[in-house]
């Protein structure tokens, strides 16, 4: 059986500029974590969290941002806390994370509380280049097995706009994962409508090749604006990574090279002319990367030292915060081939 996530959760995102912005994102967890069952216990735990990383960014880089809902993992229910800043980045951040140093002051006994609380944690920094947390508290004990892929992804209206037309999906089973990128054209709730239609189609379908997927949605979309749209699939067994695509979403893996994913032009929905399939190498560890044009396309990974190890959703984290272009709907979604599993 598969299972599906994708964009169509629930998703707050706040830009924190005061220490009254801390209480808005605190009150946003707790209606993700009621909304998934969480016990009183947990919810106290993921009402720390956001209360050290929301201080933690007004104290050290004075605003920033914080993303939160529902965990962006195939394997079971929780909650993903992303909190991002432009600050003067941490320069010893292992001693940072011992439990009880805070050179601040702050509530939570400092950054270490972070990582003791949660059940899934990671960090990157720079000095000069700000810093990105990410921390996940998975609801059930024990913590549930991973799946075959680890998933983080990032989309943002643009402003002005309440819902994006940009988003995403990845349905993990067994054997693979099919990942789902959309671009509905232009912005607004007719643009989110494209798009959703496409994650629905999706979710309807579950095992999808990459081809099949694109002239599935090219059915789905017809009535709706039509869309950009880009599909793969993950071939657990194969190691393999098969990707089709209509229209201007960018895509790469990235193992010990980088490798482009070749869209046609088009419109998913519309006048699609053509869906060509290609396959590419995906063994444990590598990563593909889509992108919508709200995103800029000069990115390089390599200029990041150490971020291609780090969790998909700090990878894509940096990217939206350095690279969004601000004009558009803007998405990112990032899938690694977990190690060590079918």
């Amino acid at each position: 059986m598969e299972t599906l996530i994708s964009s169509q959760s629930s998703h707050f995102v706040f830009n924190l500029t005061h220490a009254s912005d801390v209480a808005a994102v605190r009150r946003a967890g707790q209606k993700v974590a009621d909304s998934l069952g969480f016990n009183e216990v947990k919810a106290g735990q993921l009402a720390l969290i956001i209360t050290e990383a929301a201080t933690n960014i007004l104290k050290h880089a004075g605003e920033g941002a914080m993303h939160v809902g529902p965990a962006q993992s195939p394997a079971g229910i929780g909650v993903d806390v992303l909190a991002l800043d432009k600050g003067p980045g941490i320069a010893d951040i292992d001693n940072c994370l011992l439990d009880g140093v805070s050179s601040a002051g702050t509530a939570g006994t400092g950054l270490g509380a972070l990582l003791r609380l949660s059940d899934e944690f990671d960090v990157y920094t720079r000095r000069g280049e700000g810093t990105a947390f990410f921390m996940r508290l998975w609801r059930d004990e024990p913590a549930p097995h991973p799946s075959g892929v680890e998933v983080g992804a990032l989309w943002a209206p643009i402003a002005g706009e309440d819902e994006c037309g940009d988003g995403w999906a990845v349905s993990c089973g067994d054997d693979g994962a099919t990942i789902l990128a959309c671009d509905g054209l232009g912005h607004g709730p007719n643009a989110a409508a494209a798009t959703n239609a496409a994650i629905d189609a999706l979710a309807e379908r579950g095992t999808v090749g990459a081809g099949e997927m694109v002239h599935v949605a090219h059915e789905a979309l017809r009535g709706t604006r039509g869309a950009a749209l880009a599909a793969a699939r993950v071939d657990f067994y194969k190691d393999e990574l098969s990707f089709a695509g209509v229209g201007n979403i960018a895509g790469v893996v990235i193992d010990d090279d980088r490798r482009a994913l070749v869209s046609h032009n088009g419109i998913v929905g519309a006048n699609m002319r053509k869906v060509q399939e290609f396959s590419v190498p995906f063994p444990p560890g590598a990563l593909c990367i889509l992108c919508s044009d709200g995103i800029q396309t000069q990115w390089d990974l390599h200029k990041y030292p150490g971020l291609h190890g780090r969790a998909p959703a700090l990878i894509a984290a940096v990217l939206m915060r350095d690279f969004i272009r601000g004009r558009d709907d803007a998405m990112v979604v990032v899938v690694r081939r977990a190690a060590g599993l079918a």
